[in-house]
């Protein structure tokens, strides 16, 4: 019987093309079929705004009408203007006692809340509802206990200080709003805390433990080193929050006692009122340069704490 060596197939008979292409391309069009419709959106309402914005800044402009090109007097104007200098002073000073307040009861509850304890996770539930409530609504709620029940309180005891409502005295209306707003960022900083903690291995407090460590030692030796990239997640985060407050300051003080509390945002929000369109542009602009790097920065802090 013959042999047959046999023959290297036609061209005609490959097998057929792999559909990864296929599946690559209409994973490509899915893609930019949600991709596109969100960059056009995000252009027009954030993007295009903000563009424009930023070029009236360098105007005279009252927010309709004529206008002239002024080049940098707008923002030279900001650094000599005693109202925009007093607002960045309050907005910071606030926000960096608020950060540091909230931070200390959110880490020592998300401590607290993760230890054996019963009714840890109805408690949990309990503090977190905070979170879930609008400003305005807590700041009009407060604005009557500090306006009212505080005062009452006070003429009962023989208190000084708190026969008068906080939020009429000039020397610690400011106070109010950092309880408030604490009270009120207290929840989310907690959640992260919580979640750090609960992604420590259990065995590293064993080991302390059988090395003689008490509850302090291992809070100080264990617990605070591993957990230093949340809290300086938590302190960005907290902190360019805070810079934005705006809506519980107009709830308990509308920027009074005179424009003791007036934050950035407010004075910026006031300045479009009265016909400082371009002036306050500029300051919007200032504003969102400042608010810019400290989100990079927080980026660049979860990405290095990401990478470990």
């Amino acid at each position: 019987m013959a042999l047959t060596t046999p023959t290297k197939p036609s061209n005609d008979a490959k097998v057929a093309t792999p559909t990864r292409p296929v599946k690559r391309r209409q994973f490509e069009a899915t893609y930019l079929g949600f991709l596109v419709p969100a960059l056009i959106c995000f252009t027009i309402t954030i993007t295009l705004p903000a563009a424009m914005g930023i070029y009236f800044s360098f105007t005279d402009s009252v927010g309709f009408g004529d206008y002239n090109l002024v080049g940098l007097a707008n923002y030279a104007a900001l650094f000599t203007d005693p109202a925009i200098i007093g607002s960045y002073s309050f907005t910071i000073g606030f926000a960096l006692v608020t950060v540091i307040l909230t931070n200390a009861l959110a880490f020592f509850l998300a401590v607290g809340l993760t230890a054996q304890i019963r009714a840890r996770v109805a408690l949990r539930t309990i503090f977190v509802m905070p979170m879930v409530i609008s400003g305005i609504v807590i700041a009009y709620v407060f604005n009557f206990l500090f306006s009212n029940t505080l005062p009452a309180v006070g003429e009962y005891l023989g208190i000084g200080f708190l026969k008068e409502s906080l939020l009429s005295n000039p020397d610690l209306a400011w106070l109010s709003i950092v309880i408030v707003t604490a009270w009120q960022a207290v929840p989310s900083a907690m959640l992260i805390y919580i979640a750090g903690l609960m992604a420590i291995p259990y065995d590293l407090y064993e080991a302390s433990s059988l090395d003689g460590a008490s509850s302090f030692g291992q809070l100080k030796n264990v617990t605070l080193p591993l957990m230093t990239g949340y809290i300086g997640i938590n302190i960005i985060i907290g902190f360019k929050n805070f810079l934005g407050a705006y809506d519980i300051i107009v709830g308990l003080t509308n920027g009074g006692p005179g424009v003791q509390t007036r934050s950035i945002a407010m004075t910026i929000f006031t300045g479009f009122e009265r016909g400082d369109y371009a002036y306050q542009m500029a300051n919007a602009t200032v504003f969102f340069i400042i608010s810019l790097i400290i989100a990079l920065f927080q980026l660049r802090l979860t990405n290095k704490g990401q990478a470990k």
